[in-house]
């Protein structure tokens, strides 16, 4: 069974960061400088670029400036990928989409680096953009998530849940309501919570993990064992996997 006393638990990646951002180029994006003269990838240069007393907003290409914080992300360089999310969202219209989904990969990056009140506030950001569209589920998990590293275990789960409640299809929601309850020591409902995930299509062994705790805390040995031995297989596929490819 898992060691309770080294639980790991991930934030949603939300909307972006999936494949295709597998791979990238840092050419620089078209920010209407001369690239012979400068490197917008560089952080420093991006601060000067993109003042907003000198740009106009029009000016500012966001899905372009969106795909440069990827690229930090993709090769872990998180504090660049914060300041370029930062100006995304600060030029990005105040409730679009496209600020609050900057706003939500802000804090994406500041839980990389396990700055984590920070995380906290750029997700909040998200919220208050929109608490309705389709990132706002993304939001209120990671917010969720941040919580809890912060402490707040139970301002955690009330996230959690309205995670689930604005879109009830999102499997990275259910498991960390799971994991949640499950901190609560609602076993039986973190064990709903994780079966809700698992129908949803998320199947990797940290749920699997998880729910075999919750099931061996509820005494279901039997089972709990052999959820267990089904994510001791994941887990070594996913490290043959990466044995493989390097």
């Amino acid at each position: 069974m898992t060691d309770d006393g080294d639980r790991e638990h991930r934030y949603s990646e939300g909307q972006g960061f999936d494949d295709a951002y597998d791979e990238f180029t840092l050419d620089p994006p078209e920010l209407k400088v001369d690239p012979s003269k400068v490197d917008p990838v560089d952080s420093r240069v991006l601060a000067d670029i993109l003042d907003r007393r000198n740009v106009d907003r029009d000016d500012v290409d966001i899905e372009s400036l969106m795909e440069v914080g990827l690229s930090y992300m993709q090769i872990n360089r998180f504090e660049e990928a914060t300041e370029t999310f930062a100006r995304a969202a600060q030029f990005a219209e105040e409730e679009s989409l496209e600020a609050q989904e900057a706003w939500v990969n802000k804090g994406v990056a500041h839980a990389e680096l396990e700055e984590f009140d920070e995380a906290i506030g750029a997700y909040r950001e998200a919220l208050r953009a929109n608490e309705r569209s389709e990132h706002a589920a993304t939001a209120e998990t990671n917010l969720a998530y941040a919580l809890w590293e912060f402490g707040e275990v139970e301002e955690a789960l009330n996230h959690a849940e309205r995670a689930v409640e604005i879109d009830p299809r999102f499997p990275q929601a259910w498991y960390n309501r799971g994991f949640f309850l499950s901190e609560r020591g609602l076993y039986e409902d973190a064990v709903n919570a994780y079966d809700n995930a698992l129908r949803l299509g998320m199947r990797n062994a940290d749920l699997l993990e998880e729910k075999a705790m919750a099931l061996e805390e509820l005494g279901e040995l039997e089972e709990a064992e052999e959820v267990q031995a089904e994510a001791d297989e994941l887990r070594e596929q996913a490290e043959q996997e990466m044995v493989e490819e390097f």
